[in-house]
């Protein structure tokens, strides 16, 4: 948008004492003649922007000029400058870069942009979580259903969605919307979903209702459960990392861990990570469940 064009070209403007006209070209990828408009539109919305012609010449403001930059403070730039770099590691890069120029002009202090805080929020296959994401967000503004298959524990389904959200939570990347097979709203996990497409069909959006906005009951849904199990010494770390340095009693028997889960399959998986390091005392069910996938596991190398 040339609007978009134009606070870019002043942002530089304000940060460099003189720029040429190809390089704001190559940058905006526009030609030179439009560079040339959008300079006479600056100086007629009352900007001095000043050319200088032959060797060493360029386009610059006038000495003297400045403009209010205190709207936001170094702390805050700096929070969002993070956000930003973190929300560019599943982005479109040079979305993120153009408002980042725009929101650098603040020259009264130094904002860098080695910010200490690196947020990234891409997986092991960027590019196409990158390309879910952007194909979700124009479906949700412009009210389009969504298809695609789905993986889960239960096997395979294909599902067509209205979508509402587009969530990262408990480090994993989900699609909120009205699940046209289910007849209700439902969270899918965008790691497990694939052949994603839009329709075409159009959608008019509906109300989320209050609890359908509580993403975490879409996480326990399932009936508690409480775990009562014997960690050894070793795990120490693992479990402060997980839940905190005072989720465990040291016990003469090792590090004894209470917890309520409602994902029988999700903790089944957790224990199995541990090996013989861990004994589950309580519940029966996940003592079995425990019993049987070792049984699995041995067969398997027989």
């Amino acid at each position: 948008m040339k609007l978009d064009r134009l606070l870019g070209i002043l942002t530089i403007l304000l940060q460099k004492d003189r720029v040429t006209a190809p390089e704001l070209a190559e940058k905006f990828e526009v030609g030179r003649r439009t560079i040339g408009r959008d300079i006479e539109a600056l100086c007629m919305a009352g900007i001095p922007v000043v050319t200088y012609q032959g060797s060493g010449g360029g386009i610059s403001i006038a000495e003297g000029f400045k403009l209010d930059k205190s709207i936001l403070t170094v702390d805050e730039l700096s929070g969002i400058i993070a956000a930003l770099k973190g929300i560019g590691s599943v982005s479109k890069l040079s979305n993120v870069e153009r408002v980042l120029d725009k929101l650098l002009t603040n020259t009264d202090a130094v904002v860098s942009m080695n910010e200490p805080v690196i947020i990234d929020l891409a997986s092991h296959y960027k590019g196409q979580l990158t390309e879910k994401i952007e194909l979700i967000k124009r479906a949700v503004l412009h009210s389009q259903i969504i298809e695609f298959d789905y993986f889960y524990e239960k096997g395979e389904s294909h599902r067509r969605i209205e979508p509402c959200f587009v969530i990262f939570q408990w480090a994993a990347w989900y699609v909120f919307g009205f699940c046209l097979e289910r007849s209700d709203f439902r969270m899918f996990k965008l790691q497990r979903l694939w052949n994603l497409r839009l329709c075409g069909d159009k959608f008019v959006p509906r109300e989320t209702p209050l609890e359908g906005r509580d993403f975490n009951a879409c996480f326990s849904a399932d009936k508690e459960n409480k775990l009562v199990a014997l960690f050894d010494q070793s795990e120490k770390y693992r479990l402060i990392e997980t839940y905190g340095l005072d989720c465990y009693e040291e016990t003469a028997d090792g590090l004894r861990f209470e917890i309520g889960f409602t994902k029988r399959a999700y903790i089944l998986g957790w224990l199995l990570g541990f090996g013989g390091r861990v004994k589950v005392l309580e519940p029966e069910f996940m003592v079995e469940d425990l019993k049987t996938a070792a049984e699995n596991i041995l067969l398997r190398y027989k």
